[in-house]
């Protein structure tokens, strides 16, 4: 049975995805500041890791499918 609107599902992807493009945004500041080389080295995978949070697609149950 699907659920019509899957709302949770939803907020819990955009605030994964929102949490992780604010610790990018963190890292970046920090690593412009105190570590320059070091600190975009722990930015990449940060960002890669959002944009797949938000590219993930919701199935037809409303779960969180990682295709």
């Amino acid at each position: 049975m699907k659920k019509p609107a899957c709302i949770s599902e939803r907020m819990f992807k955009y605030s994964l995805g929102g949490l992780l493009v604010a610790a990018a945004v963190a890292l970046s500041v920090i690593s412009v500041t105190l570590l320059p080389v070091i600190g975009f080295v722990l930015v990449i995978p940060v960002v890669a890791l959002a944009v797949y949070v938000f590219r993930m697609h919701l199935n037809d149950q409303c779960e969180i499918d990682p295709t």
